[in-house]
């Protein structure tokens, strides 16, 4: 065969020389050369099935999982913050309780410029109070109440008269948020004021005839001495 084809290269030397040579108008079977000009057409890759693609698009175990860290982390994050605002509101509301005490307790004490002490009156008012359950001790139960109480107050009034005033006035300011409380307290203190100024009318009365008793008496004790004379 090699010996066949160099036999047939010196024979027709012109027939292999140029693959590229234009063939002749006579020839019958027109040779076509090896590097064709003719534009090359693109052949468009082929697409996966549907499937593959909705296969694709779905979110994988990774990212189901970070999407749930995150979610529980925000969670977290939130009522931590709810817990925090709280527990602040919680002490701030407790800061604001105790300084209202104590700017209370600190109203109540008399001016530093008056002679009232509190520590030797409240001994004198409790003293009075306890020789009024003493005295009463044998009576019912609605006198073994009241006038401990009775005496423990008009003892506060007479030693602690401006601890008493401020006392009242805190009172009446708590009383006031309850109209139907301060209605009752003002009614039973008009009360009690006309029972007072009543009982000192009758007192002065009544000292008065005992003046003027007195006084007759000594008259009529003078004439039978004068009498007597």
């Amino acid at each position: 065969m090699t010996a066949a084809v160099s036999a047939g290269l010196i024979l027709y030397p012109s027939r292999y020389a140029d693959a590229e040579e234009p063939p002749s108008k006579d020839s019958i079977f027109p040779r076509k050369p090896i590097y064709d000009d003719a534009p090359l057409t693109h052949t468009p890759k082929r697409t996966s099935s549907p499937s593959l693609l909705t296969d694709s698009s779905r979110p994988t175990p990774t990212d189901q999982l970070a999407s749930q860290i995150a979610r529980v982390r925000l969670t977290l994050y939130h009522q931590a913050t709810k817990a925090e605002d709280t527990l602040n509101a919680a002490l701030t509301k407790t800061l604001k309780l105790e300084h209202s005490f104590t700017s209370t307790i600190r109203s109540l004490a008399p001016p530093k410029e008056s002679n009232e002490q509190l520590l030797p009156g409240s001994l004198y008012v409790l003293v009075s109070a306890m020789a009024g359950s003493i005295v009463a001790r044998n009576r019912n139960i609605l006198l073994r109440a009241s006038v401990p109480v009775a005496i423990g107050l008009g003892t506060a009034y007479a030693v602690l008269p401006l601890t008493m005033r401020n006392v009242g006035s805190l009172v009446w300011t708590y009383e006031e948020r309850f109209p139907a409380l301060a209605d009752t307290h003002l009614r039973t203190k008009a009360r009690v004021e006309h029972f007072l100024q009543t009982g000192k009318a009758h007192s002065q009365m009544t000292v008065g005839m005992v003046q003027d008793k007195v006084a007759e008496v000594r008259e009529q004790i003078e004439g039978w001495v004068k009498k007597g004379k």
